[in-house]
């Protein structure tokens, strides 16, 4: 049975998405503080976010490695919120110290349909104007290839694919200034687009021009604003400034529950169940009635 974005949208067909596929980053941000870091640690606290927020969100995003099967097994992922499936390894491929996006076709849309998903989500750590040279892979041509080859095994599923592209420095390229940063993310997500993915997870490209920029050089494909791990108060004034814009919604995670790895899981609870929940309420209302929906988007 084909899906649609509508399995992963609130009712206006927006989206209000929470993220909880992360792997190493988890893992660490746990060892940051002081926390166990154990595969049941990651478990345990993946359980306790989705427990917590699932029912006020369109989606929930999760990872196969440690999310998927102990979210499901303790029934606590709300039916109203639709199961978005991470199909990256994690850590994924490099070379020479730069990523390397590889698509398995072992954890394409057949395997998130098996896993219980009805969305597919693969990440693009890229650099869109990466120069070809004499030595090494075209990483940049490789990335449009692995991503083209993910949204063509998904639109044969009938499976909406949901791409993640996050812009990177070359080795010993010193970070982006704004201009940069606001250029590389546009023609990030401009160059996807044209592969015709049916949603895109964006990076906060500066400012409320750049995401007028996006809304442009996507043309008919939705976007969502991701957190990155920003402070809340200023993700929040950035999803409202996307709507605006033309943004769709958000996909976000640690913003709305970062606080929580430097918790025992008593405290934790706590948090998610209070600060957390109002995090995402605001979010939802950031989205409400502004923005557009992904059918005014994609004419459908």
């Amino acid at each position: 049975m084909p899906l649609t974005l509508d399995q992963i949208a609130d009712s206006d067909g927006r989206f209000a998405i929470l993220a909880m596929d992360q792997r190493g980053t988890l893992r660490k941000m746990l060892q940051a503080a002081g926390r166990p870091a154990e595969d049941e640690d990651l478990r345990q606290f993946k359980i306790d976010v989705v427990s917590a927020l699932s029912s006020l969100s369109s989606g929930v995003l999760l990872d196969v490695e440690y999310g998927v099967d102990a979210v499901r097994a303790a029934g606590v992922i709300a039916e109203t919120a639709g199961l978005l499936i991470s199909a990256e390894r994690s850590p994924g491929a490099s070379w020479n110290g730069e990523p390397r996006v590889e698509f398995d076709s072992g954890r394409g849309p057949a395997w998130v349909r098996a896993n219980g998903g009805v969305a597919l989500k693969f990440l693009v750590r890229w650099r869109p104007d990466r120069p070809v040279t004499d030595v090494g892979p075209d990483l940049a041509g490789e990335a449009l290839g692995a991503v083209a080859a993910a949204i063509a095994a998904c639109r044969g599923d009938g499976m909406p694919a949901v791409i993640e592209p996050l812009v990177t420095t070359l080795p010993g390229e010193p970070a982006f200034d704004p201009p940069r940063e606001r250029a590389a993310v546009v023609r990030s997500a401009q160059l996807l687009a044209e592969l015709g993915p049916d949603l895109l997870k964006l990076e906060w490209p500066g400012d409320a021009g750049g995401c007028r920029e996006l809304s442009e050089v996507v043309g008919g494909v939705p976007w969502t604003l991701l957190s990155a791990g920003v402070e809340f108060e200023a993700f929040v004034n950035r999803v409202g400034t996307a709507m605006d814009a033309g943004a769709s919604g958000f996909i976000a995670g640690r913003a709305i529950w970062g606080e929580a790895v430097g918790l025992d899981r008593p405290g934790r609870r706590e948090f998610l169940a209070t600060t957390a929940r109002e995090r995402l309420q605001a979010l939802s209302s950031a989205v409400a009635g502004r923005g557009r929906s992904w059918h005014e988007v994609a004419g459908r």
